[in-house]
């Protein structure tokens, strides 16, 4: 440890001031210094570099579990163990930060459904059921709003909407996108909190005449619609923290790229074996 400090900080002192400082020998330094590199120390330079490019792809927003992944994926074979003692020498961490959501308006006279999801979230196949939720995004010219619907199959953003207002039509732009773009079976069910954006007659409107049944969470049990809020702390981690837009557009065309280019297509998913969701729909569904 002595020598390494001694290497790192011969730029800012003598080596002989160090060397004495430090109770060590000045020639004794030097052979350490230059003796020879042994193979493990640099396959560990390689797989560093590796480990950078994979990171940085990334957005910088991978822990080890998927930094390995994506290397075993490209043929660098390499424990897990390995990656992770790699990147926490060298300081690389994924992105953290608490969990924060809107809550929408459930103070209201409108039906409320029947909770027929029960936290069950696993499906065997696309179009069983859909989570949708609601959260905000910062800017210098107000709030943004964001509804979004997944898919739990594959846990693939299917329908998205953003508006500077948190009305109905939010909703209904996220479910009619979905409408196009996700499968339907046979009682898909669409779940959703108790908001008023999804109680009023013109979302359930549109869902009884595409015969989806309507599904919503206790009141207040965040818990009930877990992988829609996932999925938004996610966002909010990996794009929004560290990030502040100075208007609604240029926080939209981030969102745009974050969904369609990078999460729905590019970053990988704990719960999907470490695939992307469109990865991991081609591999299911082919």
């Amino acid at each position: 440890m002595k020598y390494i400090f001694i290497r790192e900080n011969r730029g800012s002192f003598p080596v002989s001031l160090l060397c004495q400082t430090l109770g060590v020998g000045k020639s004794g330094f030097y052979t350490w210094l230059n003796r020879p590199v042994s193979p493990r120390i640099l396959e560990n330079r390689r797989l560093l570099m590796e480990i950078k490019v994979v990171h940085k792809k990334s957005r910088k927003t991978y822990g080890s579990p998927r930094v390995h992944a994506d290397l075993n994926e490209t043929g660098h074979a390499c424990s897990k163990h390995r990656v992770a003692r790699l990147m926490r020498e060298n300081g690389i961490v994924s992105k953290h930060k608490k969990m924060f959501n809107v809550r929408t308006n459930s103070n209201h006279s409108y039906p409320i459904a029947e909770n027929l999801l029960q936290r069950q979230f696993d499906v065997s196949e696309p179009g069983q059921c859909w989570v949708s939720d609601i959260t905000y995004i910062p800017t210098r010219e107000g709030w943004l709003y964001l509804a979004v619907t997944l898919d739990l199959f594959h846990r693939k953003v299917i329908g998205w909407a953003m508006d500077r207002w948190i009305g109905k039509r939010l909703v209904i732009d996220a479910l009619n996108m979905a409408l196009k773009n996700g499968c339907l079976k046979s009682g898909l069910i669409h779940h959703s909190d108790r908001g008023v954006q999804y109680t009023s007659n013109e979302f359930q409107s549109l869902l009884k005449a595409n015969r989806i049944q309507c599904s919503m969470s206790r009141k207040g049990d965040c818990w009930d619609n877990a992988v829609a809020e996932s999925f938004f702390h996610t966002l909010k981690v990996e794009l929004i923290h560290g990030n502040f837009y100075n208007n609604r557009q240029e926080a939209k065309t981030a969102i745009f790229d974050y969904i369609e280019i990078f999460y729905n297509r590019q970053r990988r998913h704990s719960y999907l074996g470490y695939l992307s969701p469109v990865d991991y729909e081609k591999k299911k569904v082919a």
